[in-house]
């Protein structure tokens, strides 16, 4: 009797010890995603990935990482090319340094709003530059994520109409050629800076203005150390959410169609977001003692698009895509 009870706790016991190690295997068996922005946790968009991750955590084991605390601004891209990373919100500027046809969505005045920018990304037209993005990257592009109409943000208080007056402005971009030619076709002299240290930039007169939409100001505080807010709206501000071709390569059919569902419905929820945000941010700003006004965005428009038309960055651009997206 004793016998026969010992071992029946012996065999309990093994099958007990059999489950618990299988636990970290079964927990292994999940596909890690690691996602790098340079966005922070306060970001409305970090709510987007909070959402995402939500939707497909019985498939993947996500990991977010915020305000470029993994990988610095510009370099998510071959992190994850290089297989040290899973997704990322990419910057079609970054995307445009190893694909230069995908410097035409980087043009300023290209799209007209977030819709415009949603209906091109559904299009064939869209489809186009997803591939190439696929065949010559490694990426899966699952979407635009909208965040904002960028708009200049300055320090000194000079009254800007046309692009003549933005002349002498040393006005912060990201690094890379696609943004350096963005703050030329603006009319003013562009200055690369981290993205963390513009506040001090402004702060200290490095620069004399930035170039964001009004969710990115309000999130980084540089409202704080401007005087003014010049309403161009020169760009429909948007990144890629995108996943390596290895991981999307791997998924079934069912589960591409789930992941592709979370980013559809994430997307949409962060898009809606910001664009409520941004009608209440200009009144907001404008309580803070800002002098927030619209420029002769036709001038704008017309000397942005011609300087486009005749640079370099335009003889990489499909035939005909620039008047094909303005038709949408």
């Amino acid at each position: 009797m004793t016998l026969n009870a010992t071992r029946r706790q012996f065999l309990i016991g093994t099958a007990l010890a059999a489950v618990a190690t299988s636990w970290p295997a079964l927990a292994q068996d999940k596909p890690k995603l690691r996602f790098s922005a340079v966005f922070s946790e306060q970001d409305i968009r970090a709510e987007m990935m909070k959402m995402f991750a939500d939707a497909t955590k019985d498939d993947f084991v996500f990991e977010g990482y915020y305000g470029g605390n993994l990988f610095k601004q510009g370099t998510e891209l071959v992190a994850i090319q290089r297989g040290n990373l899973e997704m990322g919100n990419i910057a079609p500027q970054d995307i445009s340094k190893q694909v230069p046809a995908w410097s035409i969505v980087t043009a300023a005045y290209l799209f007209r709003d977030a819709a415009h920018l949603k209906t091109f990304f559904a299009s064939d037209l869209g489809g186009e530059l997803k591939k190439m993005a696929s065949d010559q990257l490694g990426i899966h592009v699952l979407g635009p994520t909208y965040f904002g109409a960028r708009q200049v943000g300055l320090k000194p208080d000079k009254k800007i109409t046309t692009p003549a007056d933005m002349a002498g402005i040393k006005l912060r971009m990201p690094g890379g050629d696609a943004w350096q030619f963005l703050g030329s076709a603006l009319g003013a002299n562009p200055t690369a800076m981290a993205y963390a240290e513009v506040y001090t930039g402004l702060q200290t007169g490095a620069i004399d203005g930035q170039d964001n939409p009004l969710p990115n100001v309000e999130n980084m505080k540089f409202y704080e150390v401007m005087s003014q807010i010049v309403l161009t709206s020169h760009l429909v501000g948007f990144d890629l959410l995108v996943v390596s071709n290895k991981v999307w390569d791997a998924m079934s059919p069912e589960a591409q169609a789930k992941v592709q569902a979370a980013a559809d419905a994430a997307i949409d929820f962060s898009t809606q977001k910001h664009l409520a945000r941004e009608k209440e941010l200009v009144e907001l700003f404008k309580g803070k003692g800002l002098n927030v006004y619209e420029p002769d965005v036709a001038a704008f428009r017309k000397f942005a698009q011609e300087k486009y038309q005749a640079s370099d960055l335009a003889k990489d651009w499909p035939a005909g895509m620039a008047e094909k997206i303005s038709a949408l």
